[in-house]
């Protein structure tokens, strides 16, 4: 798939998204959709993101019943995606039934998807995941044991914080993959990002992705930031 830098379309409309596109061209070479952009353009920007050679981590967080889950994988496989999450916390039956529906749109003519379970959103600190969010756990222990819980259950990899990458890839070996958002390098502000490495940081963690938006597309010059932020990588 080309760099290990994902750059998260994170805008409100198609028109924008295809600017930053035509900016980044010859450049960037996998693109994140997610809620937003999919929610003002619908299909036809991962059709639009294809057209131009690219690839696209399709990031909309399917958590629902399996049945509803494996529809909308199977709605996924056939758009061409190659990475796909799905929110770990809808537990092992419904990621289950993701497997399946991703094998079968594979055989229906679309592409198999990688799947990727979401473990603890980056925004979430500590404080937040236990006091607000309820999580029994300390966090790190519950990244992992969803982390753990999507392996068994067939998926090809998880979401996480890059804090946490260096604790999942010695639990779950090489071939897990390992997609971080979260990342920021020195000359970019935090956001409402509360758990992030570097890009560098988070490459010698153990990431195989790294999930930048801000950095890239709101920076004046986005193709300078995206070729400094992957000089940083050693891309």
């Amino acid at each position: 798939m080309g760099t290990r830098v994902i750059v998260a379309l994170d805008v409100p409309d198609a028109a924008l998204a295809a600017s930053i596109m035509d900016r980044l061209a010859g450049l960037a070479r996998l693109y994140k959709v997610g809620s937003q952009l999919f929610t003002a353009a619908g299909p036809e920007i991962v059709r639009a993101v294809r057209a131009r050679g690219a690839e696209v981590f399709l990031d909309l967080k399917f958590h629902d019943i399996p049945t509803t889950v494996a529809g909308a994988v199977r709605s996924a496989a056939a758009l061409d995606v190659a990475l796909l999450t799905i929110h770990a916390a809808g537990g092992r039956e419904m990621m289950s039934a993701a497997v399946e529906a991703a094998a079968a749109g594979g055989r229906d003519g679309g592409r198999r998807p990688k799947l990727l379970a979401v473990t603890v959103l980056t925004s979430l600190t500590a404080a937040a995941a236990r006091e607000e969010a309820g999580l029994a756990r300390p966090l790190p222990e519950q990244v992992l044991h969803l982390a753990r819980l999507a392996k068994a259950a067939g998926l090809e990899g998880a979401v996480a914080s890059p804090q946490e990458v260096r604790a999942l890839r010695e639990a779950l070996g090489k071939s897990f993959l390992l997609v971080t958002p979260g990342i920021r390098p020195n000359w970019a502000g935090r956001d409402d990002q509360a758990r992030v490495l570097a890009p560098r940081e988070a490459l010698d963690a153990g990431a195989d992705y790294l999930v930048v938006g801000r950095p890239i597309v709101a920076a004046p010059d986005p193709r300078a930031a995206l070729d400094r932020l992957l000089a940083e990588c050693g891309s």
